[in-house]
């Protein structure tokens, strides 16, 4: 039949079929047939009109004037069927497995490059939204920068905004003492680099970058004798210093939702629960890790030395790692050696950071205080500045109590030690309910060589008695209350 069909169609390849000559098929038992030739026949009237099937062949001659037009027709329209049988015929061409042609129109690795790179287009339009609102809403914006992977692709896109350059954006680092010495370094790099000059903040009373003042202040082995007042004195006094001096009223940082369950709702828009409600812009919130070394390859970005070495963050690095220790997972050249997925995977990118550290209530540590409720109220004041206790502002001052051979309760504290916060009401009480003793308070920790010589000084806070003859009697229990000041003061003096 399709031999017959092929040269049908030939034969009559110049003859002009109307529209109406496709076979007609009808549904019997679920598969179709071809109408006959006396069945088509019985559709066609004049003009092409159709007519029901069961039309009586009286009412079709009506329709029709001569008998050779109706011959003519029911050639025609076998010769249709015929041709049309041929194109319902399978070729070897048309039937082949459906692998062969899935391979042929899709590629998977492509489909997945493509796909990242429309994800990670979105999502820098997405960022650079979100920083516009900070910067150009906001009259001084501040990024506290880290210089971990995130913070690089938030540097790097405030560079090509221009908020860089042109200082509608400042850039704030905190220096703990503690840090990679690479970190300081990659600092003056990307600075170099975008044009730019952070502004560095540190321990109170340290000038910037002097460990040896710092350590002589506050102590070397801090962070080991109390990680709380560590994370007080290092990260979270000069970060709320740093805002409050560069009079910040958005701050723009690198959280992202990926990075674990603390941080798993956070939006790019946020008040910060520090620095009294100042606004805070999260513009890669919704990044994961992954997409930022994507980023980071894209556009070559410049980023942290220790990436190269196995640290997916950096911290302190008296308790950062790489990850995994064995340090076979790293980021060099813009492209990952080793296994990724130890860097990637939810909440992997600060595994090893806060290494050996807990809180106070035993607990893993995750944070280092800066971006959690009540930091602000760590360091709003000094310890007794007003009321009965009697502030010593000088080493010479000091000196002249002991002189005066006058008995006196002297004692001498930090203030941002959480003992003697502790202690400022009993001790405000004791001096209270004591008018005839004099009762002094003198800050130490700036002045350590001094108080340890002088007023037996090896922790804060540290009470003395100061008797007549000017020596210093240290009270050595930890019971700190107007009850025991009180007795201590009596035997002693």
């Amino acid at each position: 039949m399709v031999q017959m069909a092929t040269k049908a169609k030939s034969a009559f390849a110049d003859v002009r079929l109307s529209r109406w000559t496709v076979p007609v098929l009808l549904l019997r038992s679920c598969t179709f047939r071809p109408l006959s030739g006396k069945e088509c026949v019985a559709w066609v009237g004049r003009s092409g009109r159709f007519a029901p099937a069961n039309a009586t062949s009286g009412a079709l001659h009506r329709h029709s004037t001569l008998g050779i037009v109706k011959s003519t027709m029911r050639i025609l329209f076998s010769l249709s069927l015929l041709a049309s049988a041929a194109a319902f015929a399978p070729s070897a061409s048309f039937i082949r497995p459906a692998t062969t042609l899935n391979a042929e129109q899709f590629d998977q690795e492509q489909f997945i490059a493509e796909s990242k790179e429309m994800r990670l287009k979105y999502l820098e339009e997405q960022a650079m939204f979100a920083l516009k609102i900070a910067v150009e809403n906001y009259g001084n914006a501040v990024f506290p920068n880290a210089m971990i992977a995130g913070d690089c692709v938030i540097t790097h896109l405030l560079h090509r905004m221009g908020y860089l350059s042109d200082g509608k954006c400042k850039v704030m680092v905190v220096d703990t003492f503690h840090l990679f010495p690479e970190t300081m370094e990659f600092l003056k790099e990307i600075e170099e680099a975008y044009d730019f000059k952070a502004e560095v903040f540190c321990a109170e009373g340290v000038p910037v970058g002097d460990k040896a003042a710092y350590d002589a202040k506050y102590g070397a082995d801090l962070w080991k004798e109390d990680i709380e007042q560590y994370d007080k004195v290092c990260k979270v006094e000069p970060f709320q210093r740093g805002l409050k001096t560069l009079s910040t009223d958005c701050m723009i940082n690198g959280r992202t939702r990926w990075q674990g369950f603390e941080r798993a709702w956070i939006d790019q828009f946020e008040n910060a629960p520090i620095g009294g409600g100042l606004a805070k812009c999260n513009p890669i919130a919704y990044w994961t890790f992954e997409d930022t070394f994507d980023y980071i390859a894209k556009y070559q970005v410049p980023h942290h030395p220790l990436h190269a070495k196995g640290y997916p963050s950096i911290g302190d690095a008296k308790d950062t790692i790489p990850i995994p220790e064995d340090g076979s997972t790293k980021f060099v050249d813009f492209k990952f050696e080793g296994d990724p997925v130890p860097w990637l995977d939810y909440a992997s990118e600060r595994k090893g950071r806060f290494v050996g550290l807990a809180n106070k209530d035993g607990s893993t540590k995750t944070e280092c205080g800066i971006h959690v409720a009540g930091a602000e109220k760590t360091f709003d004041r000094d310890l007794w500045e007003a009321g009965s206790v009697k502030n010593i502002d000088s080493m010479e001052a000091a000196l002249e109590i002991k002189k005066s051979g006058k008995p006196a309760v002297f004692t001498v504290y930090a203030p941002w030690c959480k003992f003697s916060i502790a202690m400022e009401e009993e001790y405000e009480k004791f001096a209270k309910e004591n008018p005839d003793v004099d009762v002094y308070a003198f800050r130490g920790d700036e002045v350590r060589d001094f108080v340890t010589s002088e007023f037996n000084t090896s922790s804060f806070p540290t009470v003395n008695v100061i008797k007549a003859d000017g020596t210093a009697v240290k009270y050595e229990s930890e019971k700190r209350n107007a009850e025991d000041f009180k007795a201590f003061a009596d035997s002693t003096m």
